[in-house]
């Protein structure tokens, strides 16, 4: 399950509210949490940018990286490995399937392909930097 900065705002929220009584305190509370969280976003951004402009590949590189084993990792579950099954069992050979990838590859997946779609939705609206 992914957790992003509005669900770190609301859990913030939820927690000031069960804390702190006084409305007055409380408004100022929830000001300084969302100005932390957010300060936090921004200079997590910051690195990201930081990280893809680099000339060094093994600080750009490691998220291309991730994307490649995922996409690998997929290409054997779905399609080499029952590819290979297949191919054997018309030869008249039996072999073992590759034994099941971990729900976790599942999960990465999504999130890149999420972070993927955002950004191009950010391009058709027009409020893309790049």
């Amino acid at each position: 399950m992914a957790f992003g900065i509005d669900d770190a705002i609301a859990a913030g929220l939820r927690i000031v509210e069960k804390f702190v009584p006084d409305p007055e305190a409380r408004s100022a509370a929830e000001a300084e949490l969302r100005a932390a969280l957010l300060a936090w976003d921004q200079g997590q951004s910051a690195t990201n940018a930081a990280e893809a402009g680099s000339g060094n590949w093994f600080v750009a590189g490691w998220r291309p990286w991730i994307g490649w084993v995922c996409g690998v990792a997929l290409a054997v579950q779905f399609v080499l490995g029952p590819l290979a099954v297949w191919g054997f069992a018309l030869a008249g050979r039996q072999i073992a399937p590759p034994p099941a990838l971990d729900e976790m590859l599942w999960e990465l997946m999504f999130g890149m392909l999420g972070l993927g779609g955002l950004r191009t939705f950010e391009k058709i609206k027009g409020v893309a930097k790049r």
